[in-house]
């Protein structure tokens, strides 16, 4: 269960970032085009200044959870 909280939990700059890196996203843009936001909404996420929208968050868990799987 504390995975289910976490999964729908909101996701730090420092995550984000990391997820970035893990799924190969090399850029702002990278990310925003696959995810289908603007890249300054990406920015804002990164600066702390806006919290990551939790369904972003999630997918991007899912994505990260889905690649270790493959592997």
């Amino acid at each position: 269960m504390a995975e289910d909280r976490q999964m729908l939990a909101s996701m730090s700059p420092e995550e984000l970032r990391g997820a970035m890196r893990s799924l190969g996203y090399r850029t702002q843009n990278d990310l925003a085009q696959a995810i289908g936001v603007s890249r300054s909404a990406v920015s804002l996420w990164l600066e702390g200044k806006v919290g990551v929208p939790r369904p972003v968050a999630m997918l991007l868990r899912m994505l990260l959870a889905a690649q270790r799987r493959a592997y």
